[in-house]
């Protein structure tokens, strides 16, 4: 923070000078929108920005469009993969931390663990910001947060947009959503055709609430800048640390498990839970059995069904309850998935099967 400060410092007195030459409006500021302001944020996240290209990227920032050569060569039938998606009111912690350096992750987790459900990796990635007021420090530390993430997810941030909307949101409030192209062989694609009775679930461990259910969360809490600092025992810190904990990008590990086994399903546990998430993988003629004590249930799920009081069939049909992918592979191959993952530095449970059915879902 404090070289972001530095250079926001230098870019300050570069504009005073007149070494910036950039267009102003006078008018447009007393309406509430500072392009110049606009602009700094710009360089100040130009670097983050370009420390996620690869060889695909043949644009710069700044442009009307992120350019992207797909490679071919290797590829025989390339089907293009697309996702899109926000963080939710997720967002209304980090306002009231005034913490904005792992947003970004969760921003890019959202689209790109579902593309990577098709067998697809992750090419390039896109934001949309919409804000009261532009913070130029501010917006530079929530685009460095996607760029973080698109580094693990191994994608190119190749453009975005941040839109400035006094009057519409409150200054220190915005909203943060985006949008991610992959590409899949079609032969390799992940479709669920190749499912079958007996088939093994193997379960990814979540790093904690990721970025769905938050209303319900916020209500149960009661959130409010008092209530997010109170420290939690059977959390070992405090309860907005706990929440704010960065969505995981499964993106590498799953890939690395697709070279190595034969997968035959994949799920990401987000907006609906189990019920509504796992089903998505599945084909006509078949259902899962899912073991509820095959893995150990995150205690920041314990707590909120205890704050809330929620019914057991709530909390798995509104978060991941600790598990934030499940993949369905062959039955001779679920040790090995595990140790596969387990080498990528994930945890790995067995926690059901595939059984007989029309795309249920059975919790025991």
């Amino acid at each position: 923070m404090k070289n972001t400060k530095r250079i926001f410092q230098i870019l300050l007195r570069l504009e005073r000078n007149g070494k910036m030459e950039k267009s102003f409006s006078e008018s447009y500021k007393q309406a509430g929108v500072d392009v110049t302001a606009g602009y700094q944020s710009v360089e100040l996240m130009k670097e983050a920005v370009k420390s996620t290209y690869n060889k695909g990227v043949v644009s710069d920032l700044g442009g009307f469009g992120g350019l992207y050569a797909l490679n071919t060569e290797k590829i025989k039938e390339p089907i293009l993969v697309s996702g899109t998606d926000g963080v939710g009111t997720k967002l209304k912690l980090a306002f009231l931390m005034d913490k904005h350096d792992t947003i970004g992750q969760d921003c890019v987790a959202m689209c790109v663990n579902d593309i990577v459900c098709c067998g697809a990796k992750p090419l390039f990635f896109l934001d949309y910001m919409a804000l009261g007021k532009n913070v130029p420090e501010v917006v530079a530390t929530i685009v460095k947060g996607v760029a973080d993430g698109c580094k693990m997810a191994g994608c190119s941030l190749v453009g975005g947009e941040t839109a400035e909307m006094p009057g519409f949101y409150q200054p220190g409030e915005y909203d943060l959503a985006g949008f991610s192209v992959g590409v899949v062989e079609k032969e390799e694609m992940i479709d669920s055709s190749k499912i079958e009775i007996g088939d093994k679930v193997i379960g990814i461990a979540s790093s904690g609430v990721h970025s769905n259910g938050f209303s319900l969360v916020r209500k149960i809490f009661n959130i409010n800048e008092e209530t997010i600092k109170e420290n939690k025992e059977e959390l070992g810190m405090t309860l907005g640390e706990a929440l704010l904990t960065p969505t995981k990008i499964y993106v590498k590990p799953v890939l690395e498990l697709l070279k190595n086994v034969t997968v035959k399903g994949i799920s990401h546990i987000t907006g609906g839970g189990f019920y509504e998430n796992m089903p998505r993988m599945l084909k006509d003629g078949v259902s899962l059995k899912i073991e509820k004590d095959s893995y150990p249930i995150l205690p920041i799920f314990k707590l909120i069904q205890k704050e809330g009081n929620i019914p057991e069939r709530d909390m798995y049909n509104t978060f991941n309850m600790g598990i934030g992918m499940a993949i369905i592979v062959k039955k001779e191959e679920t040790k090995k998935a595990i140790e596969i993952l387990e080498q990528q530095g994930e945890k790995a449970y067995l926690i059901g099967e595939v059984t007989e059915g029309n795309k249920d879902i059975k919790i025991i």
